[in-house]
């Protein structure tokens, strides 16, 4: 384990243009540590201070009229910051929520976050799979991620998705139990970047839990099956014999 602590957030929005009259709604955060989220978080609505497009609200739930009286992005930029602290942010299509969180931070008199920190998984999917559909809703179903309780798209629950999904995309749970192919390593794909993590072998090997009796009593076992079962040509090859 490297410890590594980074960021999966997403934000919802009044529209596209995050340097015109579009802002922020809502923005959630998700801390994981080597991939795997901590159960810390951070969300937070926001008063636009602008209607909502009626086509905006179909696909957030969110209203003029819910948001309105809400803290404004510059009341809650701080508290953001806190929890993000310098660990790297991951979204998906990540150059459209850098754009509105850097516009807001701009407007609210913070430093914008460089580019350097966000990670795009849209950007990790297509270099995994090509051609396929990479919206993270097509994620999830590759990787059998329910979407039962995305009803609309919400900020704080696409986070939880797609660090699931994050996490897929780096080798899935395995990955953290050590079962990729020792002899390989660990693919590892970071900013779009494939690598390999090398796995160092064990300086000694572990010592089998089954005593001699117990391997030759299983072996005994295995040949008064008849040679024509499964288990009979599973053992042979385990066993190195023909």
């Amino acid at each position: 384990m490297s410890g590594k602590r980074e960021i999966v957030f997403d934000t919802e929005t009044t529209g596209f243009d995050a340097r015109g009259d579009d802002r922020i709604t809502e923005i959630g955060c998700i801390e994981i540590i080597d991939f795997l989220p901590t159960g810390e978080s951070f969300h937070a609505y926001c008063d636009p201070q602008r209607d909502v497009p009626e086509k905006v609200t179909e696909i957030t739930g969110l209203t003029t009229e819910f948001l309105r009286g809400k803290p404004l992005f510059a009341e809650v930029a701080q508290k953001f910051l806190d929890f993000v602290g310098d660990s790297p942010l991951v979204a998906h299509n990540a150059d459209f929520d850098r754009g509105f969180i850097n516009a807001e931070l701009d407007r609210a008199g913070f430093e914008e976050i460089p580019r350097q920190r966000f990670t795009d998984t849209l950007a990790i999917a297509r270099a995994k799979f090509p051609g396929s559909p990479a919206s993270l809703d097509a994620l999830c179903k590759r990787y059998q991620i329910s979407l039962a309780s995305r009803n609309t798209h919400g900020a704080i629950i696409d986070s939880e998705l797609l660090a699931r999904v994050y996490l897929e995309l780096n080798g899935g749970r395995a990955r953290k139990l050590g079962l990729d192919d020792i002899s390989q390593g660990s693919e590892i794909i970071e900013n779009g970047a494939k690598r390999i993590n090398p796995v160092k072998p064990r300086p000694s090997p572990l010592e089998p839990l089954s005593t001699e009796a117990e391997r030759a009593a299983h072996k005994a076992f295995i040949e008064s099956l008849g040679e024509k079962t499964l288990w009979h040509k599973v053992w042979r090859k385990s066993a190195h014999l023909k």
